[in-house]
């Protein structure tokens, strides 16, 4: 589990698992098991181990594991059922995140703190909930709770799937054929998007180019998604007034990248959604059960779809 202390995690799976056999599986451990838990581990790790029942995947992004299998199909088999964690105390974090990101800037504070570090005092018009457009990228169990919440507030709220939706209080918007409408005009556009081929690159200049004058942008999915030198060029040139970044291409960010100079761009490093270990415990606990007892777990992985 790369960046993560595994101890905590082999102590509560032990407490919630009586009996059970939980161990740090590393590369000398030639053990077989049943289960494994990964979170951007080495594929090394997984190689050839035979006699798995499930991989699971402490976190909603599974793009590096899949990434892994698909340069060397040898690390985990095919016939391997690969779980994601859902939700675990996700989505509650990420609407806190998007909501923040949506009202600074609808209420324009991102304006008033560079008014501020210039000693200006000027009151900015602003739209009404009504005017504001924020369009949700990707209505997972996570874009869905966000769009669902900035709905609440009164705004136009839009939403873009691979497939058709349906959501109380938000346009669904799917498919190709409908992403131009999807994306025309909006105000703030949050990405929670899964990191696939066809998402790569998906907040680009014609992208931004297609927003409302002075709009926002916020990622909070992969770094895989933005162009960053799109981004800085949209906001130089003052199509985008800004954005709001959780995640990279590199994380961390080096030192020298011009993110870091960038004032228009607000950025945490990658905690919108921090897993919760009680929480995904727990539910990695009863899906094992559910396995154990020949039923099939929800939050299996389309391997094809990348998600």
């Amino acid at each position: 589990m790369t960046g993560k202390d595994t101890k905590p995690w082999i102590d509560a799976l032990r407490n919630a698992m009586p009996g059970a056999d939980v161990r740090e599986w590393g590369h000398t451990d030639v053990a077989p098991a049943d289960y494994v838990l990964v979170w951007k581990s080495d594929p090394v790790t997984l190689r050839k181990r035979t006699g798995l029942k499930a991989i699971f995947n402490v976190g909603a992004g599974v793009d590096w594991i899949l990434k892994a299998v698909e340069q060397d199909p040898t690390v985990v088999s095919r016939d391997v059922p690969i779980y994601r964690i859902e939700d675990a105390g996700m989505a509650s974090q990420m609407v806190e995140y998007a909501t923040y990101a949506t009202l600074r800037s609808f209420r324009r504070f991102d304006a008033y703190e560079q008014q501020q570090r210039e000693g200006v005092w000027q009151p900015l018009a602003v739209h009404t909930a009504g005017e504001f457009i924020v369009g949700v990228l990707g209505l997972g169990s996570l874009g869905a709770a966000v769009a669902s919440r900035l709905a609440s507030f009164g705004f136009q709220v839009r939403g873009y799937s691979r497939s058709p939706k349906r959501l109380d209080g938000v346009r669904c918007f799917s498919g190709k054929d409908e992403w131009s409408s999807f994306v025309q005009g909006a105000h703030v556009l949050i990405n929670l998007l899964p990191n696939t081929p066809e998402t790569l690159g998906v907040l680009n200049a014609q992208t931004f180019q297609r927003l409302a004058k002075g709009a926002h942008v916020v990622n909070l999915a992969r770094g895989e998604h933005l162009v960053e030198t799109d981004l800085l060029s949209a906001i130089e040139h003052g199509q985008l007034s800004g954005a709001t970044l959780d995640v990279f291409m590199h994380e961390p960010l080096p030192a020298g990248h011009p993110f870091w100079k960038e004032p228009r761009i607000c950025m945490t490093p990658h905690i919108s959604a921090q897993t919760r270990l009680g929480e995904s415990v727990e539910q990695m606990v009863r899906k094992i059960d559910e396995i154990e007892h020949g039923r099939t777990p929800t939050g299996r992985v389309d391997v094809l779809r990348g998600y």
